[in-house]
């Protein structure tokens, strides 16, 4: 009886999924299952067709059901593939440009037009608390450092780079990253960074190897605090860079700049106020602050805020896209921080994402291990190629904002 409740279930799942995926209005999928093959869709001009292998009708229900995450899981349990990741890519692509049309054309309950809500699932639960954050960064940042030192460049710099040519390798592409963060703070010896978010300490050795400032940084990832005091005694810094394991809010002391790498993602968005308060407080009356940030469309942030897509499942619980808006907003009622400047840098994520991907896929056989599993080596390929897609299609970018406190005149 079971199991024939399970077969109705998935029939029923199926129907609902070919019929919202044949409202697709720019971009066509190919949909194979056992020999059946479903065209949905109204193709583009020199864009491929994509084809989705069904592998198992269980994968219907888990995408009909549970959206965005659901067909992650079902692509991290193989009951559903591409043939290659960059077909796999050019299939969200496609569903991610039509979710505006098919939420407002849809006659389906919210429920039911849950699979191609890449940005939309579930509720997200109550505001996080402190020790939830620690458990969500450890989460994903303690899965290894051998892990992550497959996937990066030598850097160790775990956010978008910046590409001059699509040709340019990663590693050069992070290092213009760092470069510009450290202009656009216009560093001196002088100087006395605080960090938040060290990641794996990425920038502040290279502020420190080039620039000759001091560099405090903060981390709440017990494997990256390790990991970033070890590279400092390896590069000789340690008279420069200081290295806490500390939740940012408990930091003291007040410094000449500020820089955030995307940290802010990982911030309940219940807290803005809070960490853009502390952010004020920890840097001199004419200091400047850098914050690098994924966000989100505008439109799109009052739902995504209350919900859990992928993203939130599986890879950052608890983490947040902000918006520019929303970004904007915090700092004017909880700080005394001034935009300054503000630069897209998003279309470079693109790429970013796609070396990343290359990255892990061609270290396949040494990533794999008895901590990270066959089933986490596709969840980190998924990861991957459905943010690729939200960035190609400018559902998310990034930018990089520049605020100054209120005594700041000019930068050299």
């Amino acid at each position: 009886m079971l199991n024939r409740r399970k077969t109705a279930r998935d029939i029923a799942a199926r129907a609902v999924v070919l019929k919202i995926l044949g409202r697709l209005k720019n971009g066509a999928v190919i949909i194979n299952e056992n020999g059946r093959r479903h065209v949905c869709g109204r193709p583009v001009a020199g864009e491929i067709i994509p084809k989705l292998e069904i592998k198992s009708p269980q994968a219907w229900s888990e995408i009909a059901k549970y959206g965005s995450s659901g067909f992650g899981a079902a692509y991290m349990k193989e009951w559903i593939d591409c043939e290659t990741s960059d077909e796999l890519v050019t299939f969200l692509r496609i569903i991610v440009r039509n979710l505006d049309h098919i939420e407002k054309v849809s006659t389906f309950t919210k429920k039911a037009t849950a699979p191609l809500r890449a940005v939309l699932s579930q509720p997200v639960g109550k505001q996080e608390k402190r020790n939830t954050d620690k458990k969500n960064i450890l989460a994903h940042y303690d899965l290894g450092n051998e892990i992550f030192s497959d996937i990066l460049d030598s850097t160790m710099t775990y956010s978008c780079a910046i590409f001059s040519t699509p040709t340019e390798d990663l590693q050069s592409a992070q290092e213009r990253k760092l470069e510009q963060i450290c202009r656009l703070l216009s560093l001196t010896p002088a100087d006395h960074v605080i960090e938040i978010g060290t990641g794996w300490g990425g920038f502040a050795i290279y502020a420190a190897s080039k620039y000759g400032c001091k560099v405090t940084t903060t981390t709440i990832s017990d494997a990256q605090f390790q990991y970033a005091k070890d590279k400092v005694r390896q590069n000789n810094l340690e008279d420069l860079v200081t290295v806490l394991n500390t939740d940012y809010r408990d930091i003291k002391g007040v410094y000449d700049k500020l820089v955030s790498i995307e940290m802010i993602e990982a911030v309940d968005w219940r807290l803005y106020n809070t960490f853009f308060s502390k952010c004020s407080s920890l840097i001199k009356e004419d200091g400047i602050a850098v914050l690098q940030a994924i966000v989100i469309a505008d439109q799109i942030f009052e739902r995504a805020k209350y919900t859990e897509d992928f993203i939130k499942k599986y890879i950052f619980p608890g983490s947040t896209i902000p918006s520019i808006t929303a970004l904007l907003d915090a700092v004017t009622v909880a700080s005394d921080l001034r935009l300054f400047s503000l630069y897209d840098i998003g279309a470079s994520y693109t790429l970013t994402l796609k070396k990343w991907r290359q990255n892990i896929e061609l270290k396949q056989d040494t990533v794999i291990s008895e901590k990270f599993n066959a089933e986490m080596f596709r969840l980190f390929v998924f990861y991957f190629c459905y943010c690729e897609a939200g960035f190609a299609e400018r559902r998310i970018s990034d930018i990089q904002a520049v605020f100054t406190k209120p005594a700041f005149r000019n930068i050299t």
